[in-house]
């Protein structure tokens, strides 16, 4: 792969912080990507340390290998999603671990790698799969689904108020010949949006893009189970760190930490707990740590960034 991973790890010194490392401990960055959250994870472990690294796109793996070779502390790097952490372990022999990092959202790298079809600012086959041994496409999705599934998509998980209109022009487009590039699909989506609306704001096609590749790969479904199988893993006084980059997955980060601080499923009525549901978790941050101006400057892509911590008893 000649493209260089030039990913800039988004709120880099704060996970650090919140990780609360051990030299000797065993941490899990479950997006490694170009690994530049790893790096940070594996200078900061002695030789006895343990690194191990999730991605399910090998193009990332083999940049992250690369990068991560001068360190001293032990790696495993594994593909996969993060959502299986627990076969992950398994399968390496790993009781648990002492902290974990995702970074949910599409790498820079696969964002500028252009065959990938991740990004609307350059034409390209319509695919957006993270790992390209699955199955479905964005062209599958572009061309296969109903007026109605579009419709639902694009609104709830691109959060998209012109998402009737959207799926409407798309299917009516591909009546005429296939939906099969990333900027055939960027020109339906502005002619469907009005001109005044597409003046201010981000880029027309972002949020419809968003919301096909989280359909893609089935992101938000792997979030709300990784929350939970993480936490379980996690050693007493280990944390957990997720950077989300928009309200969606946000809101999906917050609700499950929510439930595992307070697990009683007793009514609110009740005047004592009766499920017997305690708390293995404890609170590390309330509101969530965004960027601050330094990196804003030199980081664009921080903006949006959330970083949600939670701890184990």
């Amino acid at each position: 792969m000649s493209m260089e991973f030039n990913h800039v790890p988004v709120l880099f010194d704060e996970c650090m912080e919140n990780l609360n490392i051990r030299p000797d401990g065993v941490y899990v960055d479950g997006t490694l990507g170009g690994g530049g959250h790893a790096f940070g994870i594996g200078q900061r472990l002695s030789e006895k340390g343990l690194l191990i690294g999730i991605d399910r796109d090998q193009d990332a793996l083999d940049a992250a290998a690369a990068r991560l070779e001068p360190l001293k502390c032990r790696k495993i790097l594994v593909r996969s999603t993060y959502a299986e952490i627990k076969d992950v372990l398994e399968r390496e022999g790993v009781d648990g671990i002492d902290g974990a990092l995702l970074d949910i959202g599409v790498s820079s790298f696969q964002l500028d790698n252009s065959e990938r079809g991740f990004s609307y600012m350059q034409d390209a086959p319509l695919d957006m799969r993270m790992n390209r041994d699955d199955l479905l496409t964005a062209a599958d999705v572009v061309n296969g689904y109903t007026k109605k599934q579009l419709t639902e998509i694009i609104r709830d998980y691109g959060e998209e108020r012109w998402a009737g209109r959207i799926a409407e022009f798309i299917v009516s487009a591909r009546k005429d010949k296939k939906i099969e590039t990333t900027w055939q699909l960027v020109d339906i989506i502005k002619a469907a949006i009005p001109a005044s609306a597409r003046r201010e704001g981000p880029h027309p096609a972002k949020r419809t893009f968003q919301a096909i590749r989280i359909e893609v790969n089935g992101e938000l479904e792997q979030l709300e189970k990784a929350v939970d199988e993480f936490c379980d893993v996690l050693n007493p006084g280990g944390r957990l760190c997720i950077i989300t980059f928009h309200s969606l997955e946000d809101r999906i980060v917050k609700q499950a930490f929510s439930r595992r601080l307070n697990p009683c499923t007793c009514p609110p009525e009740f005047p004592v707990c009766v499920c017997g549901k305690v708390s293995d978790a404890v609170k590390v941050t309330g509101k969530p740590i965004t960027a601050g101006e330094e990196e804003l400057e030199s980081n664009p892509r921080a903006r949006s960034a959330k970083l949600r911590v939670i701890g184990k008893k």
